[in-house]
């Protein structure tokens, strides 16, 4: 599958089904190789003698000085350590300073590995070139390349930090070491998936001058806002197992006053690379935050390693649901649950990865006796007006040992935190083997403001254990709705309760019972397409005008193929004044807009023939064609200066539209392509703004890979982490619309 935002072609990023995008620079031979991992191919670089042995890009892809790039690669060889780099060039292809190496790696290995490194193109550069690198020791050795990338740098969506501080792909200036630390950079050899882009290349290494505490800090403090919840997490590779190796997440206050820490620990499973989060809400008074990660009771030379450090907006584990990450995860430890009667123990998992439905860890619930014991979370606050409503309760469960029995309750307390009570519904044997999703329905009571998960768990033998993780607890909404937007001509579904994971296929259904697939941010949804959220909100664009339309969401599952269906109410998008028509773009509907008719097309109908006259003959033998779809000419009128430069906006792409007028016009909705349109004036004064526009239209089929824009999420926080300030934004874009699509100057 290619990488997204890729400068290289489908053929240069995985060598298949050839290596043509690539040449030799120095002392080899290049040649397909196999056992690829995108792609069945590989690129064999063969040593023609001992010595350093390069190959480069055929072609030199355009850049612009001052802006940062990033190149990885998947490499493999059980001789040679491999190092790549960035060669500068001017327009006409001559060098601009060195080239950009990364590190070498640490050690050769067979298996496939990722090799990296990026940078900021140098003042007089607008050209880059690719080399690789590794040296041989004698002559037909051969290195084997893939999965190359050459881009903008690849960044995790709503990460606070940087690019430089989230990977040390740059350097390591973006950290500030603390006492008894020195901060360097390494490339080990590891075994990222191919399609894993956020790490691999080179790490932060962290080594220990001496006996004591080890740390770093992050030198960036992005703005936070108090009382919200923010995420730290970063991948952590201990020296050893048995070290006490953390994460922390610090807030300051105006000034620069550290006002709190959370700390994340890691319980290792092993010396490797291992995903460790924290997450906490932002005290009253903060300002900014930091990451800090380190090792205590390290000894001299320990090294701990780190890579892809990311802060966020906590993200819930369900939509909508109360509990913060921290009571929802437990990656952090039981965070606000306590046991309130019985002989059970709580405790967070150990280690690292063992037993776990959301992130790496999971609460473990011990009981040495078969008896009931009971936990509660803390207390948290429920939205405006929540009495009398209903909530769902939700987690997760496996049975690790022995046996359960679980009675899924909710404690409510009002504003004053007066007890009003527990809801239950009957006690249900858990489930097992496996991971199992429990629900429960409750009703709030009336003066409800907060609330508390209540679980009475009845062990069954001695010596039960069961593991719960992603707890959540949510208004129940309908798990499907649907909404007309008047001001856009649109239909806005949303579906809620998904299973991340399965594949999802959405029809927009008609009275007469024909279906049409709905377009989602990667094009159709015709069950390629896997659900990421448990919350997914469509804007469908292209739902007809003042017909009544449902829905229809077919959810599959990977696995074993079943599939869940749901249905929608019916639903009519408005259309005022029947003179008025919709010009849309099916992939970017930020630029769709609405223009007055003059006069509706003449349509013509292509058709390829041939007619031969025989002599002899009264009737001609004709061969003809298929005939052509619909060809015309629309004229429209724009009405003001808004509305000419909205039309001119919405075809300066040349992108296929989708044309709907209102029924009973003799016009179907139909997909056109435009052709050199005519804008003329209307007469009158000088400053009259309407304007008669000639647009020649000939249909097209409806297009099935474009995806709808902006669906990716891509927040202005990722925006402003890769400038200094605003003003270096504007200085970069041409248009708001290149700052949301992310297209730079």
């Amino acid at each position: 599958m290619p990488i997204p935002g890729n400068m290289l072609s489908a053929a240069t990023e995985s060598m298949d089904p050839t290596f043509t995008g690539w040449r030799v620079r120095l002392n080899c031979t290049l040649l397909a190789g196999t056992g690829g991992r995108n792609g069945a191919k590989s690129l064999s670089v063969k040593s023609s003698a001992a010595g350093e042995v390069q190959a480069e890009t055929v072609t030199m892809y355009s850049v612009t000085a001052g802006q940062t790039y990033q190149v990885f690669a998947d490499s493999s060889s059980a001789t040679e350590v491999e190092r790549i780099g960035l060669e500068w060039l001017t327009n006409l292809g001559s060098p601009v300073g060195s080239i950009l190496w990364s590190l070498s790696t640490a050690t050769a290995s067979s298996s496939w590995h990722r090799v990296g490194v990026a940078g900021i193109a140098p003042a007089g550069a607008s050209r880059v070139r690719i080399v690789l690198s590794s040296t041989a020791a004698g002559a037909a050795v051969s290195h084997y390349w893939e999965n190359v990338y050459l881009g903008a740098p690849i960044r995790t969506t709503g990460n606070l930090l940087s690019f430089a501080t989230e990977t040390p792909e740059i350097g390591t200036s973006a950290w500030t070491a603390g006492a008894n630390t020195t901060v360097s950079r390494q490339v080990p050899m590891m075994s990222w998936s191919v399609d894993w882009y956020w790490a691999g290349a080179h790490v932060l290494a962290l080594t220990a001058t001496g006996a004591g505490t080890a740390s770093a800090v992050t030198v960036e403090n992005p703005v936070v806002t108090p009382g919200v919840e923010y995420l730290a997490f970063t991948y952590l590779a201990p020296p050893t197992t048995g070290s006490t190796c953390w994460i922390e997440l610090r807030f300051y206050d105006g000034t620069g006053t550290q006002l709190s820490a959370t700390r994340g620990t890691l319980a290792p499973a092993s010396t490797g690379f291992q995903r460790q989060r924290v997450s906490a809400p932002a005290p009253a008074g903060a300002a900014t935050c930091r990451l800090a990660v380190g090792m205590d009771s390290a000894t001299a030379a320990q090294v701990l390693r780190v890579e892809q450090a990311v802060i966020q907006a906590a993200p819930a584990v369900q939509a909508g649901s109360v509990l913060p990450y921290a009571d929802a995860s437990f990656e952090q430890g039981v965070a606000g649950w306590t046991k309130t009667a019985g002989v059970a123990t709580i405790a967070r998992s150990t280690p690292w990865g063992t037993v776990a439905l959301d992130g790496s860890y999971s609460l473990t619930v011990t009981s040495s006796t078969a008896t009931a014991s009971t936990i509660r979370s803390a207390r948290f606050p429920l939205p405006a007006s929540s009495g009398g409503l209903g909530f769902r309760l939700q987690f997760g469960e496996t049975v690790t040992a022995g046996g359960w029995t679980v009675t899924r309750g909710v404690r409510w307390y009002d504003a004053a935190n007066t007890d009003l009570g527990l809801t239950t519904p009957a006690a249900a044997t858990a489930p097992n083997p496996g991971w199992w999703t429990l629900f429960a329905d409750h009703v709030a009571p009336a003066a409800a403001t907060q609330a508390a998960v209540e679980l009475t768990l009845t062990a069954t033998s001695t010596s039960s254990v069961v593991n719960i993780d992603r707890v959540a607890l949510w208004r129940a909404l309908p798990l499907t709705t649907v909404q007309a937007q008047a001001s856009t001509a649109s239909v806005t579904l949303t579906l809620r309760e998904l299973d991340v994971g399965d594949l999802i296929r959405v029809y927009r259904v008609t009275a007469d019972g024909s279906r049409t697939l709905v377009r989602g941010s990667s094009g159709l949804l015709d069950g390629t397409v896997a659900v990421t959220s448990d919350l997914m909100v469509i804007e469908d664009s292209e739902a007809p005008l003042l017909v009544p339309v449902s829905y229809r969401v077919e959810l599959v599952d990977p696995v074993d193929a079943s599939t869940a269906i749901r249905g929608s109410g019916a639903v009519t998008v408005p259309h005022g004044d029947i003179n008025e028509v919709w010009l849309k773009d099916p992939g970017f509907p930020q630029r769709n807009t609405k223009v007055v008719v003059k006069t509706a097309p003449n349509w013509q109908r292509q058709v390829e023939r041939g007619v031969y006259r025989v002599a002899g003959r009264r009737n001609p033998v004709v061969l003809s064609g298929v005939t052509g779809g619909l060809e015309g000419e629309l004229a429209v009128w724009t009405k003001s200066d808004e509305e000419r430069q909205a039309l001119h906006y919405l075809l300066d792409s040349g992108h296929v539209l989708l044309w709907q007028a209102a029924p009973g016009m003799g016009v179907d909705d139909m997909y056109v392509s435009v052709g050199q349109p005519t804008e003329a004036r209307v007469g009158g004064p000088a400053m009259e703004p309407w304007r008669e526009w000639s647009l020649p239209l000939t249909e097209v089929d409806m297009p099935t890979t474009v995806g709808v824009s902006g669906s990716s999420g891509r927040t202005w926080q990722d925006i402003l982490t890769e400038f200094t300030d605003w003003g270096a934004v504007r200085d970069e874009f041409a248009t708001w619309e290149d700052v949301f699509l992310n297209k730079r100057g």
